[in-house]
């Protein structure tokens, strides 16, 4: 690594540049910075390789020794190692096989109809009293219409017509 610029102002930099191209990049983001805390930690005289970056995926927070997580930690870095190559060329691109094929996404799970009447009733309990009005209706929501949370909390009484019984999903 270039000792005059740690990794972390690069990662800033990388972030900030994809945010310009309209890349929200919270889970990526938080994955790069702890990244770059790692690496910085070692003080690193040398291109980053492979071996860092499989360590630093190796010793999750969670300590789950599951190489899909591994490999799902280590597919985060893809993007950004490219990208750093620009300005430390010997940089090292980690593989998508490196820990074997990760798993597909995770099966999601299905809330049968009594699951959702118990969230919804733990939901209505939480204190203070508005705080579970409003998970409540936002779970009910959720429910009720499939939508994303992301969509949900998004919604303005603009996007809400009760008389024609409409609700409209911006940026879906």
């Amino acid at each position: 690594m270039n000792s005059t610029v740690t990794l972390q102002s690069r990662v800033e930099d990388y972030l900030a540049e994809r945010r310009r191209l309209g890349y929200r990049l919270r889970t990526t983001a938080g994955a790069l910075r702890s990244f770059a805390h790692y690496v910085d930690r070692l003080e690193l005289t040398r291109p980053l390789t492979i071996e860092v970056m499989s360590a630093w995926a190796r010793q999750a927070k969670t300590h789950n020794d599951n190489p899909a997580t591994w490999a799902r930690r280590l597919m985060r870095l893809r993007l950004f190692t490219a990208w750093l190559q620009q300005f430390e060329p010997a940089t090292e691109i980690p593989d998508s096989t490196l820990f074997g094929g990760m798993d597909g996404r995770p099966t999601p799970h299905i809330f049968t109809e009594q699951e959702i009447i118990d969230l919804l009733a733990a939901a209505r309990r939480l204190e203070p009293d508005l705080r579970g009005a409003t998970y409540e209706a936002l779970l009910g929501l959720l429910a009720a219409t499939g939508l994303r949370i992301s969509e949900a909390v998004n919604l303005t009484q603009a996007d809400v017509d009760l008389q024609a019984g409409l609700l409209t999903v911006r940026d879906a």
